[in-house]
């Protein structure tokens, strides 16, 4: 499973796109969205994935 990004509810802070360990997220006509192919939950790296971790707006970033 990988993570998604809800377009409504994203301020387009940054924070995601920075923490990401396999810069599956990038920034898209004003909004962030994350590369399924490149998401793996930040396995390997972290023990939870961080764009969930570090988004300020609580259910934005949730498993696809």
């Amino acid at each position: 499973m990988v993570y998604k990004i809800v377009a409504s509810q994203c301020t387009a802070c940054g924070a995601c796109e920075f923490e990401c360990p396999n810069a599956a997220v990038s920034l898209k006509r004003d909004l962030y969205v994350i590369d399924p192919k490149t998401c793996t939950e930040c396995e390997g790296h972290f023990d939870a994935p961080q764009c969930a971790a570090v988004c300020p707006v609580p259910n934005t970033c949730v498993p696809a």
